[in-house]
């Protein structure tokens, strides 16, 4: 059974609150309160993190192309297709990781540098404040969270950005209006599809986000690849991994006339991951190889020595 009491620690900590509704610009959104800790150190101020209003052309592009192209059954079809994991690649977890080095987010605001970069970041803040090895999943949960995004490199034919990268959002219901950029959807066709566009649209009230088709990308693919693989991370490592990109659901509350009891006692460790992806994003790199050993005894408890993609 996993734990969940959090570890403490005698860091010096930087504190956030983040306010239920969503707008092009996120930074009025983020406050300083003792509320909740992140116990790492933070290294620009909270307020820039998150901010579209201000980001680079790339970023909106690709958030105008994700709300336009992410139909229902563009999805459905990706899913279907990436889910029998025959596309001829084989490799293993740190050689996936290390096609992240050419690989930038052109949705993200906050990170301009290798994605590998941003996973050691991010386990590294989890080690920091969760050291315990009975954690030790969470930590590699930190550093392997983004490997779906290898779907951009040349390995994988360099799949669209829209396609893989940026927020999830649910396909087959009404769009919320706390998804950011959200005009951006009324260009999609499932926007005046009256299959499409009710409150819980194909579903059934609080069908579990389990039935839910999500819009495509990183999230969903590295989660198939786990499973697929028959990887031996707990429940709430495979709920980060598939819905740390789900900002309506796991930052603004929303979407919950999907959710099933299930989700909603998962959504505890889905906000908790949320604080390191976020906050842990540096500028400066990261000294790759000292880390090495240390992930790579993980991956071998937790991952087959090759996976099937």
């Amino acid at each position: 059974m996993i734990e969940t009491t959090t570890t403490t620690t005698t860091t010096t900590t930087s504190t956030i609150i983040i306010a239920p509704t969503a707008t092009t610009s996120e930074t009025s959104e983020i406050k300083h309160d003792n509320s909740l800790r992140t116990g790492f150190e933070i290294t620009k101020e909270v307020e820039q993190f998150r901010n579209y209003e201000n980001s680079e052309d790339r970023v909106s592009e690709a958030y105008k192309n994700s709300h336009t192209y992410q139909t229902y059954d563009y999805a459905t079809e990706k899913k279907k297709q990436y889910s029998q994991l025959n596309t001829g690649i084989t490799m293993g977890i740190w050689e996936a990781a290390e096609l992240l080095n050419t690989i930038i987010d052109e949705s993200d605001p906050d990170s301009n540098i290798p994605q590998i970069n941003h996973c050691l970041q991010t386990a590294e803040a989890i080690r920091k404040v969760y050291p315990d090895s009975k954690y030790d999943w969470f930590h590699l949960t930190g550093f392997i969270h983004d490997l779906g995004k290898v779907l951009l490199s040349k390995k994988f034919k360099e799949q669209p950005q829209w396609a893989t990268v940026g927020d999830t959002f649910p396909l087959g219901c009404k769009f919320d209006e706390s998804n950011i950029f959200y005009d951006f959807f009324k260009m999609n066709p499932d926007y005046n599809d009256s299959k499409y566009n009710s409150e819980c649209g194909v579903y059934k009230k609080n069908i579990g986000l389990e039935n839910v088709t999500m819009s495509w990308g990183h999230d969903e693919y590295f989660y198939l690849v786990c499973i697929g693989n028959k990887c031996l991370l707990p429940k709430e490592s495979l709920y980060m991994i598939r819905f740390h990109s789900f900002y309506p659901w796991h930052r603004h509350n929303k979407y919950t006339h999907l959710t099933n009891e299930e989700d909603e006692k998962m959504l505890h460790w889905v906000k908790e991951f949320n604080k390191f992806d976020l906050y842990s994003k540096d500028s400066e790199p990261v000294d790759v190889e000292s880390l090495k050993p240390y992930y790579q005894t993980l991956i071998s408890k937790y991952f087959p020595s090759e996976l099937h993609w």
